[in-house]
């Protein structure tokens, strides 16, 4: 009799919608960890096959010598790069598996929740997975050329310029969606209310992507530290997205944390290869979009505040070099700074996931009680 009413019991919980949108969110990232995972060792396989390695660069964008961070690095050269397809693969697979696949599945097994993990939504999820897929491929080519040295830029690679344009045309397809076809034109303050903006939304939009991708690929430069960040602003949107009732969202960037968890696994020193662009700058596109979905802009710079300083130290970097001749940093971004300092690459890496950790914490806390406008 007892053990009757326990099944009961259960039965019951399973049913309660937290658990079962908890539920949902947890096994997505699970399955796209295990899928991330399994394609991983295939796809280093094909990369050290065809010898797509590194190159240490000698020039900066500018041209100039970068001799610490060429002597720094050197050991590094020949390790196989474009890491992160196997991250944007698995994200996108496991998505339209859960259109198509999943409910199939469940009718044949008979167990329901199999069709609930299915996160493909026109409102919540379709920019972000196109703006993967998209980016992605864009620093696919740009890694492949870089490795082959290819193209205009010097040791091989697109130009700064040309990667530029192409981020702003896909933030401004983004930004365009969002304002004409959504309705969006206002941004929100945590605990103070939402400002209506107009068509300024769309370069803010546009502003918010190119810093999200730009910092990403900037960070982009040690064992498992863009990763890292990653993992953590992905997990953090998880949690605002599912206290938003947005549970595509959160599955979206629980799947994108479980794939990214995969990486770091192959990707701690010593990495057994490198994100490269085609990851970098996919995801960081990715969150921005994440982050306007949320209404979370502002939330954003707080959760990824190590991007503020990595930029923030490129841009005071590139300043004080033209207006007054001299260098502030040893090297920049920031993390190259500290490695010229004589610091340990894992200390590096430990101390900027330590301060993310923190940052998304309070980012997290930010968004949820001065939780604004969403749709």
């Amino acid at each position: 009799m007892q053990e009757t009413i326990d099944i009961v019991q259960v039965a019951r919980i399973q049913n309660i919608p937290d658990v079962v949108n908890t539920l949902k969110v947890l096994a997505t990232g699970f399955v796209s960890f295990l899928i991330a995972f399994a394609i991983t060792p295939l796809w280093t396989n094909i990369l050290f096959k065809y010898k797509i390695g590194i190159r240490i660069k000698e020039r900066s964008v500018q041209g100039e010598k970068l001799s610490i961070v060429s002597a720094l690095h050197a050991g590094k050269a020949g390790t196989p790069t474009m890491g992160g397809v196997t991250v944007w693969i698995a994200v996108l697979a496991l998505a339209f598996a859960s259109e198509y696949l999943f409910a199939p599945i469940a009718e044949l097994t008979g167990h329901g929740f199999i069709a609930k993990l299915d996160f493909l939504d026109r409102a919540q999820t379709w920019l972000p997975l196109f703006v993967l897929g998209a980016a992605g491929i864009l620093g696919l080519v740009d890694d492949y050329m870089s490795v082959r040295q290819k193209g205009a830029n010097k040791g091989g690679g697109m130009r700064f310029a040309s990667r530029f344009w192409w981020l702003i045309a896909i933030a401004g397809a983004g930004a365009w969606w969002f304002y004409a076809k959504i309705g969006w034109d206002s941004i929100h303050v945590p605990a103070v209310g939402d400002f209506t903006i107009g068509w300024w939304y769309i370069p803010l939009f546009i502003f918010v992507i190119l810093f999200t991708a730009i910092s990403s690929n900037e960070t982009d430069g040690l064992d498992g530290l863009n990763g890292g960040v990653m993992l953590m602003a992905f997990g953090s949107f998880a949690v605002i997205s599912f206290f938003q009732n947005r549970m595509d969202l959160a599955a979206f960037c629980a799947a994108v944390a479980g794939a990214l968890l995969a990486f770091l696994w192959f990707n701690i020193p010593p990495a057994r290869f490198f994100m490269g662009d085609t990851g970098a700058i996919s995801l960081g596109t990715t969150l921005g979009v994440v982050a306007m979905i949320t209404n979370s802009a502002l939330v954003l710079f707080v959760i990824v505040f190590i991007y503020v300083l990595e930029s923030g130290s490129v841009v005071i970097q590139l300043c004080s070099k033209k207006f007054l001749g001299r260098k502030v940093f040893l090297a920049a971004p920031l993390h190259h700074h500290f490695e010229a300092k004589g610091w340990p690459e894992s200390k590096v890496v430990m101390r900027a996931w330590i301060l993310t950790g923190i940052t998304a914490a309070a980012g997290i806390v930010i968004g949820i009680l001065g939780m604004g406008k969403y749709r």
